[in-house]
């Protein structure tokens, strides 16, 4: 005989869970937890009220929003009237103001190429990435250098400066740099001999040699290597010096990628019999991307800053212009200085830290995804 029970009234309602304990106690524990944590809070709080503002008197309140030079000379705070009529000089350098805009185009199509990118849920990224690097560097230089058989006409690179060559640089070496410090990254760990002197020869090189002597060798050396006749454009040396110098490091930074690597991933792709380049494509290299992934965003952040040292063999990047604006006799003040290089920080600062941002949500969405499949 089989006995059956079934509920004929609702079960009683349990107590409510325990009150969870506010954000606020964590926050207030971490300020006040202990003597040290006091006395830093308290260092902080003092640092605040000092600076802070000082700071909101001459960027906000006692700066020149409107007005003219003449208005910048007797100010005590920051003049932003003398950003305002300098940002052309800025973003296109010296660029013909008739055909600047070739230089929104190129920039419109490379925002377009950008979001499309780095949207992680964007349709079609083979072939954005065909387009972006493919024929966007085509199309990008036949806009900016010129293109007669279009109707483009030739535009000298030592026209172009500012933010224009900045993004032409750094974009360049980041693009450069990846593929060629893996390859470099590969060479060096590879069984043949030959490969792997040649690929830590030039690692070591250009690690041993500063950035600068670089920039210098390439603008002085790489026209030997070319065919005679064949002159290389001033933007390019410095191009490729940047490009040599970025992938060095970035070989470092994939190969400690390619050791924390267990070696039985490479021999499970040699078990299902896959070639050496289809174990690195399809087992390696995304293991080893995700791994890397902060110290490659390091590295492209710090090249993009290092783009800056161009200006030593001549060429107008973003610092360079905003630092001869400075000089302009017609905006001569006792702020001009502190306000144009403010400017650039903010700019370099908001440049780099929407790459770090970026990067920390590729780093969550891998962990996600990660965690989904284990």
């Amino acid at each position: 005989m089989v006995a059956t029970f079934v509920r004929s009234a609702p079960a009683p309602l349990s107590p409510p869970p325990p009150k969870a304990v506010s954000s606020i106690v964590p926050f207030v524990r971490n300020l006040f937890g202990s003597p040290a944590s006091v006395a830093l809070t308290a260092l902080v709080i003092v640092l605040i009220v000092w600076l802070v503002p000082d700071l909101l008197r001459y960027f906000i309140f006692d700066a020149v929003w409107h007005g003219d030079a003449a208005a910048c000379r007797t100010a005590d705070g920051a003049c932003w009237v003398f950003i305002r009529e300098k940002l052309p000089y800025f973003i296109y350098g010296s660029y013909p103001l008739d055909q600047r805009w070739r230089v929104n185009l190129v920039f419109a199509i490379g925002a377009i190429l950008a979001v499309w990118l780095l949207s992680p849920r964007a349709p079609a990224r083979r072939l954005g990435m065909w387009l972006g690097f493919a024929a966007y560097p085509i199309v990008a230089f036949m806009f900016l250098y010129g293109a007669p058989m279009l109707g483009l006409r030739q535009v000298s690179s030592d026209l172009g400066g500012g933010m224009l060559v900045t993004l032409v640089v750094a974009t360049f070496g980041i693009v450069v740099s990846l593929p060629l410090g893996i390859l470099l990254a590969l060479g060096r760990r590879s069984r043949l001999p030959a490969v792997r002197i040649a690929s830590t020869a030039f690692i070591e090189f250009m690690r041993g040699v500063p950035m600068i002597a670089v920039l210098f060798m390439a603008d002085t050396m790489l026209p030997l290597f070319l065919p005679e006749g064949v002159e290389p454009n001033r933007l390019v040396r410095p191009l490729v010096g940047v490009a040599l110098f970025a992938s060095a490091y970035m070989a470092e930074v994939i190969r400690g990628g390619l050791q924390a690597l267990p070696k039985e991933q490479s021999e499970a792709g040699e078990a299902l019999g896959l070639r050496f380049w289809s174990i690195q494509r399809l087992v390696v290299l995304p293991q080893v991307l995700r791994l890397t992934l902060p110290a490659i965003a390091n590295t492209f952040i710090g090249l993009f800053k290092d783009t800056t040292l161009v200006a030593t063999v001549g060429i107008f990047d973003f610092l360079r212009t905003v630092d001869s604006a400075r000089l302009d006799p017609n905006w001569s003040g006792p702020t001009i200085t502190t306000t144009a290089y403010t400017f650039a920080a903010l700019v370099y600062f908001i440049c780099c830290f929407g790459m770090s941002r970026y990067a920390q949500s590729l780093e969550r969405r891998f962990g996600d995804d990660h965690r989904a499949t284990v």
